[in-house]
């Protein structure tokens, strides 16, 4: 089984982690927490905005940046950032890596950045916008990385509630 990594380095804002936290169960995605948080755990908007996805969640709490290096030691980091020198796109994706994006107000710290220029990178947008948001930026990633590895694992197929796809024209559409 193929495994990606989320982890989020001192999140401020409870709805985008929980948003995170879905995009995590759904995708079958590991979420680690890197300390301090802007928020508690059992905030009611993290909650909310996981909605009834919590129990299907790998999540992971290290207490600062150092303690997450050191219990993932050997894996393969790669850092979202306005700041990078290159396109998300760019890169090929390992099983098991690990996808970082930092706070919300700052990033990642710049030292990280800059000692880490092959695997730093940045999800393209005009220059005026300051970024995206942090949970899509996740979500974008995370597609990314599970596009790469054919989406394993995950259905490919949706189901119609009183339709049947299985004979369906699809001949006509191409």
């Amino acid at each position: 089984m193929a495994e990606l990594n989320i982890v989020l380095v001192e999140p401020e804002i409870p709805q985008n982690t929980g948003n995170i936290a879905r995009t995590c169960a759904a995708t079958g995605a590991r979420l680690h927490i890197v300390k301090p948080m802007g928020f508690t755990p059992t905030d009611k908007h993290l909650k909310r905005s996981g909605l009834d996805y919590w129990h299907f969640l790998d999540l992971t709490y290290y207490e600062n940046l150092d303690d997450f290096f050191e219990k993932t030691k050997g894996g393969k980091y790669y850092y979202f950032s306005t700041k990078a020198p290159r396109k998300y796109t760019d890169i090929e994706y390992p099983d098991k890596c690990y996808i970082v994006f930092g706070k919300e107000t700052k990033g990642l710290p710049e030292r990280l950045l800059h000692d880490n220029p092959q695997t730093t990178v940045r999800i393209p947008m005009i220059g005026q916008a300051r970024s995206l948001n942090l949970s899509n930026s996740a979500a974008i990633a995370a597609y990314e990385v599970l596009r790469q590895w054919d989406f394993p694992e995950l259905q490919n197929c949706g189901r119609l509630r009183e339709f049947d796809w299985d004979n369906y024209e699809w001949d006509k559409f191409v």
